[in-house]
């Protein structure tokens, strides 16, 4: 890809003046009609019942609308034609990937064209030498890893959902995942993008170079952007070489704040394991009863770290010393990688074992500094007594970013309504203290209120006239973010 080269490749501007979006004047079947015009009749579905199965992700609380068609596309040319026929009728674009977003950000508006990648799956290119990979942005996370595996190489994104969520999805949100205290984001892999722009143009932002500082850097800019600029129809990710066995352990602590000090001495220490995890002791008894593994439930917070380095034991012994120094009532190191998966499996069941508390969760995406931790996990707590809910939280504690998830029974309105201000809550708290309303999982329709409150006036006034440059008819994922 050559830097922030834009080329137009037959697209034509397609430009129409300004506007205001799904004013209703166009009927779904003519947007259907202008739609089968230039695709396979097969890559478009208008049939209600089946449409309505992609109004929508994961999020709850988060309305969705009818959309007047699903396009499944193939090729690049399939969505320039999208955009053109959106950019022609003024209809709004919804881009998706594998729906397993927890923010709304890839809900479905009235009368909306929603652009579903997952047929768009290719791994195009595997590069040992450059350490690249060139994917389609419906290739779905754990099949690009298992396949650079093969190659001896590691894409380190790994968000909970690696089985299910697509690169394009992770692009969208700036997704984490378990890994991320010692390798990061989905971002610091992001070399270049290919992105079909509302008006039916292709452009190429970034390299497939180890180095590259021509120009504004686009290419950050449309990673996290959740569709509203743009979408991304290919991807050169940066890849790494494949690391050692992991080696896991688990330490139990009397108290959140114990817990908290022992992350802060760990990170202090220069330490740079490959997982550092927390769970709650909410989460550990939700965990027990889902999974019957028997984990501690006397315990009030469970500690699971994990090194991939040359010599992981010897980390761990040292890791395991601190969180003794920090008041932790038990240190446990794994023996081998198979009892190391063990514990990780216990993280990994978090989200389905709270959900079964009580119907469903409200997952909260909160990221603080890590020095704050002990004050964020105390004031959830408080949080839950004031609201009368259990809430399990569960926190990436090598990077500060907390899941506090809110368990609620969803046909119960009184109790939906105290998660949802207890949802606010936790979120406020974030920011008092210094954080972030979302480390990994977006802003979409969920927290769009909050986003404008953490901007500020003229941080949003300058992100918004940033969208207008990109979409000036306002008919990418309109209503996301703000």
């Amino acid at each position: 890809m050559s830097d922030e080269a834009v080329r137009s490749e037959g697209a034509g501007n397609g430009a129409v003046g300004n506007g205001a979006v799904g004013n209703g004047v166009v009927g779904n079947e003519a947007v259907q009609a202008a739609l089968l015009s230039g695709l396979p009749a097969a890559a478009v579905l208008t049939d209600p019942d089946v449409t309505a199965s992609y109004a929508g992700d994961m999020a709850g609380f988060c309305p969705s609308g009818t959309p007047a068609a699903v396009v499944l596309p193939q090729t690049v040319e399939q969505v320039q034609h999208v955009m053109r026929t959106a950019t022609a009728l003024r209809v709004p674009v919804v881009p998706q990937g594998a729906r397993t977003g927890l923010s709304g950000a890839a809900n479905a508006d009235d009368g909306a064209i929603v652009l579903s990648f997952v047929k768009m799956d290719r791994i195009v290119e595997i590069d040992p030498v450059n350490r690249i990979a060139v994917v389609e942005p419906g290739v779905v996370n754990a099949a690009l890893s298992r396949a650079v595996a093969a190659e001896g190489l590691f894409y380190p994104p790994d968000p909970s959902s690696w089985e299910m969520c697509t690169i394009g999805g992770n692009i969208g949100t700036g997704s984490g995942g378990l890994c991320c205290v010692k390798y990061g984001v989905t971002a610091e892999y992001v070399l270049g993008l290919d992105i079909v722009l509302p008006d039916g143009r292709l452009l190429t932002t970034g390299r497939r170079t180890a180095k590259g500082v021509a120009g504004y850097d686009l290419t950050r800019l449309f990673v996290g952007s959740e569709g509203s600029l743009g979408a991304v129809v290919g991807a050169t990710l940066a890849l790494k070489p494949a690391p050692g066995q992991q080696l896991a352990l688990a330490a139990e602590f009397p108290s959140a704040a114990a817990a908290c000090d022992a992350i802060c001495r760990i990170m202090a220490g220069g330490h740079v394991p490959s997982l550092l995890e927390l769970m709650d002791r909410t989460t550990v008894r939700a965990v027990n009863s889902l999974t019957r593994m028997g984990l501690p439930e006397s315990t009030e917070a469970l500690l699971l770290a994990a090194f991939d380095t040359p010599d992981p034991a010897a980390d761990l012994a040292a890791l395991g010393a601190l969180c003794t120094a920090a008041g932790a009532t038990e240190v446990v190191p794994a023996a081998d990688a198979a009892e190391s998966e063990l514990l990780l499996a216990a993280r990994r069941a978090a989200l389905p074992a709270l959900e079964a508390v009580s119907g469903t969760t409200m997952i909260d995406d909160v990221c603080v500094p890590r020095s704050r931790l002990g004050a964020f996990l105390d004031g959830v707590a408080e949080i839950a007594a004031a609201y009368d809910l259990t809430i399990g939280t569960c926190v990436h504690a090598g990077d500060g970013n907390t899941h506090p998830n809110v368990c609620f029974d969803p046909a119960d309105p009184d109790e939906s309504a105290r998660a949802r201000k207890s949802f606010d809550a936790i979120m406020a708290l974030g920011l008092e203290l210094g954080g972030t309303i979302t480390g990994e999982h977006g802003v979409g329709l969920l927290k769009k209120e909050w986003l404008a409150k953490e901007l500020g006036p003229v941080g949003l006034e300058l992100q918004r006239e940033i969208k207008g440059v990109f979409d000036p008819l306002g008919i990418m994922n309109p209503g996301k973010l703000f």
